[in-house]
């Protein structure tokens, strides 16, 4: 017996440990590649690098202002069209269920959620870019749009189906409509966790490359024109990165360590949103 139970500790031991060990291997690159983009960036980070504009080619000196600018720009360009369907979607396919059209929407959004970013990019090149005949912010704000789209209604259709149904209920008793119901009753209970889907959906977007090269392409300038080409910080690390002057290398570890700071705010306002719930909750 006693040999027994020192071979399950031995065993539990043993694995516990190995487990240990795969987390410290899956977390080595995350901690090497968060030290070598501080290491290379926080020495970059200044007022001017964040106020001033791009210097010609081949000059040192100036910032990324406009692509901080124009990041923030298109971001918001694609929440303005992609939060109001995205959740909108999430509520119908949440209240509708098992209809055909529910389905094939549901469907939908499942096949563009594993589309590749690049493909979207395309699409919304020949969506927007080709009628318009012009690289565009507006281009930019669809593509990640697109983007955002799919997760956020499939992460709303979830929360919204964890709302108690005696809510519906009691709303619908009192003699509420529907829709007013959905909006009002069973979307204001579920809110908590739509906005935490929407942080982690904009963090998402914020970091893409690949469909921004194709739709908002950049700009040297300030623009806070939508029919006009803008700046991105992602765009702006690419170009820096494959140019030969090291010190656009420099500005693009600087700017990588900026969108990295962003993106990882965004997450933490997320998970402490989560928690936030989970402890209102019980």
């Amino acid at each position: 017996m006693n040999g027994s139970l020192l071979r399950r500790k031995a065993v539990n031991h043993l694995l516990t440990g190995l487990c240990a060990l795969m987390v410290l291997v899956a977390l080595l690159p995350l901690v090497s590649v968060l030290w070598l983009v501080i290491k290379n960036g926080a020495a970059g980070l200044s007022w001017t690098f964040f106020t001033a504009l791009p210097r010609p080619v081949g000059e040192e000196g100036g910032g990324v202002g406009n692509a901080v600018v124009g990041t923030l720009y298109i971001v918001a360009i694609a929440c303005a069209f992609g939060l109001p369907l995205g959740i909108g979607a999430g509520v119908y396919l949440a209240e509708s269920r098992n209809g055909l059209f529910a389905r094939g929407i549901r469907f939908t959004a499942e096949l563009l959620a594993g589309v590749p970013s690049i493909v979207i990019g395309i699409v919304a090149y020949g969506v927007v870019v080709v009628p318009m005949k012009r690289f565009s912010a507006l281009a930019g704000g669809v593509a990640l749009a697109l983007l955002m789209i799919p997760t956020l209604a499939r992460a709303t259709e979830d929360l919204v189906r964890l709302v108690p149904g005696s809510l519906r209920e009691a709303s619908l008793a009192l003699g509420v409509p529907q829709w007013k119901t959905s909006l009002r009753v069973v979307l204001r209970t579920a809110m908590g966790g739509i906005v935490t889907a929407v942080l982690l959906s904009i963090a998402r977007v914020a970091g893409e490359t690949a469909p921004l090269l194709f739709t908002a392409l950049n700009n040297q300038y300030w623009n806070l024109r939508p029919d006009q080409p803008t700046s991105t910080l992602t765009v702006q690390i690419f170009n820096y990165a494959i140019s030969p002057y090291e010190d656009w290398h420099a500005k693009a570890w600087s700017a990588a360590l900026v969108l990295l700071l962003v993106v990882g705010v965004l997450n933490l306002l997320a998970r402490q949103m989560t928690r936030t719930r989970l402890k209102g909750a019980r």
